[in-house]
């Protein structure tokens, strides 16, 4: 993927994560982030509640020790989109901070308990995080890569992964937030 196809995903991630829309992700924008989450799952699920949030906890962490470079508190367009290529994608952090939030909103948002999304689950979780419905629905027909009707557990990690790392303008996981803009 080139680099302008990674910038314009984390481009578009930074918008989502910038809650205050003041130009900057501090600790407030993570933690509200965090909370949207949190408000779609049902309130007596406790551990998937504390799970989202410490998950982004950590990934504000290694933003703030990666990238906040003149200590501010305050993580720029430009330092988030680095930091996003170079160190939160990078195998020894993805995990804890990417597939951690991935793992806590499929257990959060499964409310029938099967294992998978059924598609009224995934439309419920986007549309609630402000996901236009058309674009939940070719989401989700394009993550449910077997034609089963669901997404799975590794349906849904593996769209995690194309998001953040796949070198395939196409890839399913590219459709979470929406299309993402090609270059004309």
């Amino acid at each position: 993927m080139t680099s302008s196809m990674m910038d314009r995903k984390f481009d578009s991630l930074f918008d989502w994560f910038d809650q205050n829309r003041d130009g900057h992700l501090t600790h407030d924008d993570l933690e509200a982030t965090a909370t949207v989450f949190s408000q779609v799952a049902p309130p007596e699920d406790h551990a998937n509640i504390t799970a989202i949030h410490d998950a982004f906890e950590q990934w504000w962490q290694l933003l703030l020790r990666h990238s906040d470079t003149d200590g501010d508190g305050r993580v720029s367009r430009d330092e988030f989109i680095a930091v996003m290529k170079t160190d939160v994608t990078a195998p020894e952090h993805f995990e804890s901070a990417v597939m951690a939030i991935a793992d806590a909103i499929l257990d959060a948002f499964d409310t029938d308990g099967d294992g998978v999304l059924s598609r009224a689950e995934y439309l419920r979780l986007y549309g609630a995080l402000g996901v236009a419905r058309q674009h939940t629905e070719e989401a989700f027909t394009r993550l449910d890569r077997d034609g089963s009707g669901t997404i799975s557990y590794e349906e849904y990690r593996q769209a995690i992964v194309d998001f953040y790392l796949s070198t395939d303008p196409e890839a399913p996981g590219n459709y979470l937030l929406g299309p993402v803009d090609h270059p004309a």
